[in-house]
């Protein structure tokens, strides 16, 4: 046997996982897959996010809730282990408004919300004045903005970077070019690759992302997972321009605006479209006039990975005891949480996360 567990998917969702069985002593080796992969990890906004997070679910809220707390810690220990910073800032985040109706609808949403987690929300709502006081920079069309506190943003690429050699410093084994053809168990999962390699462990955790759609089933799991494209651009190096994120734009560490993200169901294309570019760049111009100006320098298009209801699937398999699939939409909020909370969950321990509200049983129509 190879290791005590094997990680199908090399993603910020699995080496979190994968980071933090190491921490726990147990030996992990993680399966990556080749360069035609979708990788969500490389694509996101790079968001951490609790606002607007839950509204049907509360307890998808206070999961968000507890991985941003555990963000700081989580990020300084992989900044002394690697030396890579993944640059999180943590003063909180914007949902901008243009009208005083959604403005209203969403605040008394938050309100239930709020009740519902025994008051743990906090938040502000801005009025024009307000906002233009905390964001000089902001346009006349933006009426107003919710202002929650326990938001922030990282760097998704320096996040990655970081796990990944975390991970192996930790003493785990990192397969990356690997596309996973088969999993079996008898004793042991026993892991066959196309290239014919094999990695044998006691345990299995399936988080490749929307990969596990066509792998999940093989296992036991419904894995009923969608892609989602998100288009977004971003431009030249700027001089400090805003103090926080929001849904719209956030100013990266190194200086550029990041611009996004666009909702398309349109399969497994991840191309970008000169209509979606240009409602990015229209929206982000009417909450920031002097982007007008900012020359652009890239844009993608990203395919996120989701479930029927948006929510995370944390599942065992029935029909392979000993595998878990693991998914979400929100990989880099809640690295924290995987990292963090979720090995208790896999080891059963007394400190284990009650996620059962994320189990596939919710998806049963019977």
């Amino acid at each position: 046997m190879d290791s005590d567990y094997a990680i199908i998917g090399g993603g910020v969702v699995g080496l979190s996982v994968a980071w933090g069985l190491l921490g726990r002593g147990r030996s992990v080796t993680v399966i990556d897959g080749d360069d035609g992969s979708f990788r969500a990890s490389r694509g996101n906004f790079g968001l951490v996010w609790v606002q607007s997070k839950g509204m049907n679910q509360p307890r998808y809220a206070s999961w968000s809730q507890g991985s941003a707390a555990a963000w700081r810690g989580f990020a300084d220990e992989l900044r002394e282990g690697t030396g890579e910073d993944p640059a999180l800032q943590q003063n909180g985040g914007y949902d901008f408004h243009f009208s005083e109706e959604t403005l209203a609808e969403t605040v008394a949403r938050y309100e239930v919300l709020k009740a519902k987690l025994g008051g743990n929300y906090p938040y502000e709502v801005l009025g024009h004045n307000e906002l233009r006081m905390e964001e000089p920079a902001i346009g006349p069309k933006v009426v107003g903005a919710i202002l929650h506190q326990q938001d922030g943003h990282a760097n998704p690429l320096k996040l990655l970077r970081a796990l990944a050699a975390d991970v192996r410093r930790r003493g785990g084994r990192v397969l990356n070019g690997k596309t996973v053809r088969s999993v079996t168990r008898n004793d042991v999962f026993r892991i066959e690759c196309t290239d014919g390699t094999i990695v044998e462990a006691a345990r299995t955790v399936l988080s490749a992302g929307l990969g596990s759609a066509v792998l999940g089933p093989k296992m036991g799991f419904r894995a009923p997972i969608r892609p989602q494209r998100g288009q977004v651009l971003i431009t030249e190096k700027l001089p400090k321009v805003f103090k926080r994120p929001s849904l719209i734009t956030r100013q990266v560490d190194e200086g550029g605006v990041q611009i996004g993200a666009t909702n398309e169901e349109v399969g497994h294309n991840d191309t970008v479209t000169v209509e979606g570019m240009a409602g990015l760049a229209a929206q982000a111009i009417a909450a920031y006039p002097m982007l007008a100006k900012a020359q652009l320098v890239r844009s993608w298009g990203a395919l996120r990975v989701l479930s029927p209801d948006g929510l995370p699937i944390y599942q065992q398999s029935r029909e392979m005891p000993g595998a878990y699939l693991v998914t979400c939409h929100s990989g880099v909020t809640l690295a924290a949480a995987h990292a963090r909370f979720l090995p208790d969950w896999l080891e059963g321990t007394a400190q284990a996360p009650d996620l059962e509200v994320f189990s596939e049983d919710r998806f049963d129509l019977s």
